[in-house]
């Protein structure tokens, strides 16, 4: 198989992706299905970037495998992906494609371990 990078993009970023492919393959109603979630301004969400980042280069990359490519990009990569994305309790709960963008989701809390803790052992 051909490394999607030396053969050029059908999609020159993510963006694109999204806006002319994605979004056009995965249509829910957003609107009024209270049980999905989708933030019209999703690179506002650092969680919804890398979920869909991956997407994009993974599709780059299966789609030149003609017999079952795009098959496991739907069944190993998309539908996880977009499965987190859409889920109440994902990184678009508290936006919506009526309210559009709120950004009320605070990053995890954290304690941060001692600077020792991680460090390779030295002989």
């Amino acid at each position: 198989m051909s490394d999607w990078r030396s053969v050029g993009h059908v999609y020159p970023s993510v963006i694109e992706f999204v806006e002319n492919y994605l979004s056009l393959v995965y249509r829910r109603d957003v609107v009024n299905d209270p049980t999905l979630a989708w933030c019209p301004e999703w690179w506002k969400h650092a969680e919804a970037v890398a979920r869909l980042e991956i997407l994009w280069r993974a599709w780059e990359h299966y789609r030149l495998e003609p017999r079952t490519g795009l098959s496991v990009w739907f069944l190993d990569h998309a539908d996880p992906q977009m499965g987190r994305l859409f889920a109440s309790d994902g990184p678009f709960r508290f936006c919506g494609a009526k309210l559009g963008h709120r950004d009320m989701l605070a990053p995890l809390p954290l304690v941060s371990p001692r600077k020792d803790l991680f460090t390779e052992p030295t002989d």
